[in-house]
């Protein structure tokens, strides 16, 4: 059940029936005039779309970057993608079957993009479990907010040559995780030349000449993208053809193993390197988990059979996600603070290594009250985790 003191507060019980998946009913109160359930649709329809939440997801995002404790989780230049699987029950032309991840039915995926400081940055939806590589770059040009990363993380399956020469000519680093690297190849540019202990692992050559005869068109392709006059799923499966690509999709190619030839010797040398894109990863399937807790309702199961649906209510799972991180991040802060002041030192290694994905102590079913905040700034007083319950 939903108290709310105030009638400005029906956006907020939006929020929680949308991110929650419970529906309008647990949500409805008929003797709260904003909780009725006219006022709660016509404010659904006049203010909750994508475009607002994704305003509002950015607000929280730069109010976290202000608290002091999240700069030692990261400075927001890396981030990472991944794809989270949802079952829609419903026929739909923007579902496909899988039985890994769907038994007998169908879904979509939300490829979503998390920052180091473990806030969502914005997300795309996917019919069924077509290879995130088609969409990560597409997820990156529709951010929340004015953050822009500029490494880019994602699993194994996520990579191919094509997709590093897309996203260095964009301006970003592509830093797939490597589960099997002694399959890897390393590429030169001049097979003349000696590479020492490197000679016999980089056999195969960059063709520059096919890069440069295309480099005026690869241009035009990086404005298109950035200016978003065509989608990057569109443009690299217009490029590929089974196993064969165009002239300009092998341009691109031999482009981008200059940059996973990088990676690699990088991925080898540096086990910082390593640590981080593994943390990384670790971050995107720990918010994965949370949602799977905020997204209880009917099953965690998406019940729209159109994209636009499906959006609107990831996009609130996304925003309900960085609400409870930005409120982790600043009652923690505040803790850390307090504990300071009281002469115990606390390292910056120990900060790095507190999480605002915690939600133990957070219910996600029964009654959610409501009420306006105090308006001054203040926090909750903090509570003793030494003193007892009555």
């Amino acid at each position: 059940m939903i108290h709310c003191r105030s009638p400005s507060e029906k956006l907020t019980a939006l929020l929680v029936s949308k991110s929650t998946n419970i529906g309008f009913e647990p949500v409805i109160k008929p003797g709260e005039k904003a909780l009725t359930r006219s006022r709660l649709a016509a404010a659904e329809w006049g203010y909750w779309n994508l475009p607002g939440m994704s305003a509002a997801s950015g607000l929280l995002v730069a109010r976290q970057g202000d608290i002091d404790l999240a700069s030692d989780w990261g400075g927001g230049h890396v981030a990472s993608a991944d794809g989270m699987r949802f079952t829609v029950p419903l026929r739909s032309i923007y579902t496909r079957p899988n039985r890994k991840y769907f038994s007998t039915g169908r879904g979509a995926t939300w490829l979503n993009v998390v920052s180091d400081r473990v806030m969502g940055l914005g997300g795309i939806v996917m019919p069924g479990t077509l290879r995130d590589s088609l969409g990560i770059l597409d997820a990156m040009f529709n951010l929340d907010g004015p953050v822009r990363p500029e490494i880019v993380i994602t699993d194994t399956g996520s990579y191919s040559d094509l997709v590093f020469g897309l996203f260095a000519i964009c301006g970003y680093q592509f830093s797939p995780r490597i589960a099997d690297i002694s399959d890897a190849r390393l590429w030169r540019l001049d097979m003349a030349r000696d590479y020492g202990p490197l000679q016999p692992v980089s056999r195969q050559r960059v063709q520059v000449e096919r890069i440069r005869q295309n480099w005026e068109d690869m241009l035009r392709v990086a404005g298109s993208l950035t200016t978003g006059k065509v989608r990057a799923y569109d443009l690299l499966r217009m490029m590929t053809s089974g196993d064969r690509m165009t002239g300009l999709g092998d341009a691109f190619a031999h482009y981008g193993r200059i940059f996973k030839t990088l990676h690699l010797l990088q991925f080898i040398d540096s086990e910082a390197y390593r640590r981080m894109i593994g943390v990384q990863l670790n971050i995107g399937e720990g918010r994965h988990a949370l949602a799977r807790n905020i997204f209880f309702g009917r099953l965690g199961e998406l019940r729209h059979a159109y994209r636009e649906g499906m959006e609107d209510q990831l996009g609130a799972l996304g925003m309900a996600l960085n609400a409870v991180v930005w409120w982790n991040t600043l009652y923690m802060d505040a803790a850390v603070k307090e504990l300071e002041a009281g002469g115990l030192t606390i390292s910056s290694e120990i900060r790095s290594r507190l999480s605002p994905l915690v939600h133990e102590h957070i219910n996600f079913h029964g009654r959610y009250p409501i009420v306006r905040s105090h308006g001054d700034g203040s926090l909750r007083p903090l509570r003793d985790p030494a003193a007892t319950d009555e």
